[in-house]
């Protein structure tokens, strides 16, 4: 093995007399020291360029907020159902007639949902596993372990929900103090299930046994923290118009199959992956990666950017549906005025250092990946009816950011920072069709592409 050099006096005295010789470095420590690193670095000629105005524009009425919690993958996908909704009901987004204000889907039944279906998709899954001999201290195993009953998700997990389970409007199953800081919950429930691996691992003859009892395990912790859901409700609102309607008792399905199906649920996504062995055109599947046992596999079409792009402009402008999307929010973001650039921000010119990977090496090393979903809700576009200059974006963030909760991203952000969106298959041209019935090139279960948001 190599032996690591140790940092010397006399070159750790080197740095420093480096760093005092240019006065800049005074300054900018000055600066930072005071003020912290984005208000010095904050690049004032982008950011009041980057205005709030688009020519294409989908009023979706109030964001919501997924407090504590990392549900951003499951309050921009019901965001996308919501509007949907409203325009079958024919509500306003400022509706009087839902008792809970502007009309919401309930969250918290998705959550709850969702982590049902995960115990049981863990619990099945590494019961193969320990079946078939994989040791406990695999990378594979490991990796299961230490990610198991995190928030995040995709867009295939969310819709596996809502075919399965239907959806609530969020006056039948409001938030609870788990739902909006979900830490505590989490804790328990993957203590749970690292213990009924270890019970696996210690005698596999009791596997069957051991999956059932955890199950409803996972299921009594779950109810404790966020309630018993409805298995049905009693539907009834009045219309932008005034008019009242009584749709009597209906399950979560129904209300699901009759005000917003609409086709959702044969949308299908497309990724960036921008690693040149994974081919453009050619599907993705992360192995391990799902929450419905039985459901829809995890994949994706790898396109290139222009075409996610390309799609979604589309979807806006000629359709005016919003647009599920997954991207890497950290980079580049005014949180405060919802901004991304990826000129925002002069971190070089503060550190005299050159960050110079590209989008390719970024996911390569480590440096960036999917890690928060929202919903396009509108863009900008020239007069040629294609370029596409900014876009409007819903997030979950609350109301008292951005412009009431709306953010504003550059088109070159889209390019570097977006990872997935989700779109009808019919609008794909049939080459790309045609491949999303060709086997996935799996890639394993720590992948960048596996990443949650």
């Amino acid at each position: 093995m190599t032996q690591l050099q140790p940092l010397s006096s006399s070159a750790l005295e080197g740095l420093r007399e480096e760093f005092d010789q240019r006065p800049a470095n005074r300054l900018a420590m000055n600066a930072v020291t005071s003020s912290g690193i984005e208000p010095v670095a904050h690049n004032y000629d982008r950011s009041r360029l980057l205005q709030h105005r688009f020519s294409v524009s989908v009023d979706n009425g109030k964001v919501t907020t997924q407090a504590h919690s990392g549900r951003c993958w499951l309050f921009s996908s019901l965001n996308v159902a919501r509007f949907v909704a409203r325009r079958a009901l024919n509500i306003d987004t400022e509706s009087t007639s839902n008792p809970a204000g502007d009309f919401e889907f309930s969250q918290n039944y998705a959550m709850y949902c969702d982590k049902l279906e995960r115990v049981n998709y863990f619990l099945q899954d590494t019961a193969a596993l320990v079946r078939a001999g994989e040791p406990v201290d695999s990378q594979l195993m490991q990796f299961l372990l230490s990610d198991v009953m995190g928030d995040g998700g995709q867009w295939v997990m969310a819709m596996n929900l809502y075919k399965k389970y239907g959806a609530v409007p969020k006056q039948y199953y409001p938030e609870t103090a788990s739902s909006q800081n979900t830490g505590e919950m989490n804790y328990q429930l993957r203590s749970l299930l690292h213990q009924a691996v270890a019970h696996m691992a210690e005698d596999p003859s009791s596997i069957d046994q051991i999956v059932k009892d955890y199950t409803a395990a996972g299921h009594r912790i779950l109810t404790i923290h966020l309630g018993t859901p409805p298995t049905s409700f009693d539907w009834e609102w009045t219309d932008k118009d005034g008019n009242f309607h009584r749709d009597g008792e209906i399950t979560p399905q129904e209300f699901w199959q009759k005000y917003v199906k609409a086709g959702l649920e044969d949308y299908v996504c497309l990724v960036d992956d921008p690693r040149r062995e994974h081919p453009k055109g050619k599907k993705i599947g992360i192995e391990h990666l799902g929450n419905v046992a039985g459901g829809d596999p995890t994949e994706y079409l790898n396109v290139d950017a222009q075409f996610m792009k390309d799609c979604a402009r589309q979807l806006l402008s000629e359709q005016g549906l919003p647009v599920w999307f997954g991207a890497d929010c950290h980079p580049m973001m005014d949180r405060k005025e919802g901004q991304w650039a990826t000129d925002l921000f002069e971190y070089g010119r503060v550190y005299d250092v050159d960050f110079d990977l590209d989008k390719e090496e970024r996911v390569r090393f480590g440096q960036s990946a999917m890690n928060h979903a929202m919903a396009f809700v509108g863009v900008d576009v020239a007069d040629d009816g294609k370029t596409t200059n900014r876009w409007k974006v819903e997030n979950s963030w609350g109301s008292a950011i951005a412009d009431k909760g709306y953010f504003v991203m550059s088109d070159d952000w889209f390019d570097e920072y977006v990872y997935e969106v989700a779109v009808p298959k019919s609008m794909l041209p049939e080459e790309y069709r045609k491949a999303f019935d060709e086997p996935a090139i799996m890639l394993p279960a720590w992948d960048p592409m596996g990443a949650l948001a």
